[in-house]
């Protein structure tokens, strides 16, 4: 078995305190905190940015030997727990779908094998696509070598519009909400059987060796979970959202266990009352983006969240997450510590917030 520093009376510390969390009962924030103690004796191999800048050639099993050594340094804090994420990039599902991939040093980008108009345009669900069985096997690969000490992360499969615009460009897409909505329509409902498709085809093979399941980001749930988005939503007005990406997230939500939304940079939050009155989305993620305060600076955006009936998960410094308590509360919302942490400072840290939210009580 591999050396991660997790055992599995962790694992049920996990499953017990995430279902609570989901179901509103935990009193308390989830904090995740990360540390490293990297062996001086071990070689620890370069990784790339994303799996997708691997040669497709490369086999799965170096590239989780690769992976190896870098989790097996890593120290679990708090609510915090093995990952391996199986990142092509956000919305390889174009890729799944046909269109061309190609990977940069810190991204991947997406671009048409054949731009075609809306309205001769078909997309389905395929298992063709050497991106897909590239997914499948590294998965796969990832399940073996681990046998459930760590959760295997689904790979982005992106969301819808941000799908289509891979096909159609962004320029041509953002024509075309105007000039042939009946068209996207129709691709947006294509999209959206292919995403449910691909994420339970990942599922399938995921939840029987895993004690869940987790998305890109660093949620987990005892069963569905998934971290929805729709990036080109920056540019459309709510109306526009309503019409061409509610749909989609209603029908994602109603599928999964606890889906998320990622809501990334000031452009989206037109859109969060909609978001808000999605029943059966769990959750927010709030992303203020680059250049922009820091997420604990927007104490009126998360009470929204929070009093939306919403949970919430940001990544925040230690400090944030301080304020976060100290102003807000802790019930509700999943703190990703980007400050790295011994075990001491770990313990001291997560006692800190509990005497934070004991004095607001």
């Amino acid at each position: 078995m591999a050396d991660i520093h997790f055992t599995s009376r962790d694992w049920e510390r996990i499953e017990r305190d995430y279902t609570a969390w989901w179901n509103h009962d935990l009193g308390r924030p989830l904090v995740q905190i990360q540390g490293y103690e990297p062996d001086p004796t071990v070689v620890y191999p370069q990784l790339p940015e994303r799996l997708a800048g691997y040669p497709l050639d490369m086999p799965a099993e170096e590239v989780i030997a690769r992976a190896a050594p870098h989790l097996e340094s890593q120290r679990f804090y708090g609510d915090a727990l093995p990952r391996f994420w199986v990142d092509f990039g956000p919305g390889i599902m174009a890729g799944f779908m046909g269109a061309l991939v190609h990977p940069v040093p810190e991204t991947v980008w997406f671009e048409p094998a054949q731009l075609l108009p809306a309205n001769e345009l078909e997309l389905a669900y395929s298992e063709e696509s050497v991106w897909w069985r590239r997914v499948v096997d590294i998965t796969q690969e990832a399940l073996t070598a681990w046998q459930g000490q760590v959760q295997i992360g689904h790979t982005d499969l992106g969301g819808n519009l941000d799908i289509l615009a891979s096909f159609r460009t962004t320029e041509g897409l953002l024509m075309e909400l105007y000039d042939a909505p009946g068209d996207v329509e129709r691709l947006m409902g294509g999209i959206t059987a292919a995403w449910i498709r691909y994420y339970d085809a990942l599922y399938d093979l995921i939840r029987p060796v895993c004690a869940g399941s987790s998305p890109w980001a660093t949620i987990w749930s005892p069963g569905k979970c998934y971290m929805l988005q729709c990036d080109f939503s920056y540019m459309i007005s709510p109306a526009m959202f309503e019409r061409f990406v509610m749909p989609d997230l209603t029908a994602c939500c109603e599928h999964l266990d606890h889906g998320f939304y990622h809501m990334d940079g000031p452009g989206e939050l037109a859109h969060l009352d909609l978001l808000l009155s999605i029943e059966r989305l769990r959750g927010i993620q709030w992303i203020p983006g680059a250049g922009n305060p820091e997420p604990d600076a927007w104490p009126d955006i998360l009470k929204r969240i929070i009093d939306g009936g919403k949970l919430c998960q940001l990544y925040v410094s230690a400090e944030g997450a301080r304020n976060i308590v100290r102003n807000l509360g802790g019930k509700g919302f999943l703190l990703t510590i980007s400050d790295r942490m011994t075990a001491g400072e770990a313990e001291a840290f997560i006692e800190e917030l509990r005497l934070l939210e004991a004095t607001r009580g």
